[in-house]
């Protein structure tokens, strides 16, 4: 189970025009800010992430928003794991369970979840806050994930999870962020 206390989230690479063209994009987006506004209003730590950002892009306007007083990772490496910045933080956090959002799924989100797995981290693909340009390398991206170890969610699964209880002061604020 996912617990407020040693639980993080890692948005990986929802930046520049690959955004706006991979599968389910508009979907993507109204998840991911979900996401964001959820983990937010239960003070989860999230690890923003971008792709080269000089090259590809600023993460999504809609979505960087929503981030206040807080500033995403750049990285040139495929995996966070091997960003030095990325790995401060996370052990800085103390977090050892990672709940994975991001573009693509086959590349940057699957070569994350692997590194962090192999590094003694409980890690979760959140399904349907994932997209790859082509539907086929989505499947495959999770299949791979799948086989390292990694577990699969969905948005709702992990918000209602996080909170735990119905009777969490949070409930209404999470009920309203989900509908």
């Amino acid at each position: 189970m996912l617990h407020v206390e040693d639980t993080a989230l890692v948005l990986i690479d929802v930046q520049g025009k690959l955004a706006q063209i991979v599968e389910n994009s508009e979907t993507l987006h109204i998840n991911i800010s979900k996401l964001i506004r959820g983990f937010q209003a239960l003070e989860v730590p999230i690890l923003w992430l971008e792709q080269i950002p000089e090259k590809l892009g600023p993460t999504t306007k809609s979505l960087a928003e929503l981030f206040k007083n807080q500033r995403p990772i750049a990285k040139t490496t495929f995996s966070a794991v091997r960003n030095n910045d990325f790995m401060d933080r996370l052990q800085r956090s103390k977090r050892r369970k990672l709940l994975l959002a991001g573009i693509e799924t086959h590349i940057c989100v699957y070569m994350t979840a692997s590194e962090l797995v192999a590094n003694n981290y409980y890690v979760e693909v959140i399904a349907d806050a994932v997209s790859s340009r082509n539907p086929k390398n989505h499947a495959i991206g999770i299949a791979k994930m799948q086989n390292q170890g990694v577990s699969v969610t969905c948005v709702e699964t992990v918000l209602y999870e996080l909170l735990g209880d119905a009777r969490s002061e949070h409930f209404k604020n999470i009920l309203e962020i989900v509908k």
